[in-house]
């Protein structure tokens, strides 16, 4: 096995000299740029944004966020409020969800 440096640290390839580790996950989460994404924070609230940026201790940046409360009533979601641009500290995070909708569109380059 060879080690070859990267741009974010080491990846590591194997023999066919495919990377495999950080260039891998790096890779996954390119997939999901802009990206709608549901996250559930500590606190009950929910965003709802477009997947901009993370960092190394798991922060999120969402573009064009709307904030869902934890509504006391079981059946209603109450109405949304528009954020804009968010970021979402790594450790209030509890689930982060890809909207099934935003994975079925074309990406437009």
């Amino acid at each position: 096995m060879a080690a070859m440096n990267e741009e974010n640290g080491m990846a590591v390839h194997d023999e066919q000299g495919e990377a495999s580790g950080p260039s891998l996950a790096r890779q996954k989460l390119e997939n999901l740029l802009n990206k709608s994404m549901r996250i559930r924070m500590t606190d009950g609230r929910t965003l709802v944004g477009l997947f901009l940026c993370t960092d190394r201790d798991c922060n999120v940046i969402l573009g064009s966020a709307q904030e869902f409360l934890k509504s006391t009533d079981s059946f209603s979601q109450g109405e949304p409020r528009v954020l804009g641009l968010a970021m979402i500290p790594g450790h209030h995070v509890v689930s982060i969800e890809v909207e099934s909708d935003s994975l079925l569109s074309p990406r437009v380059i």
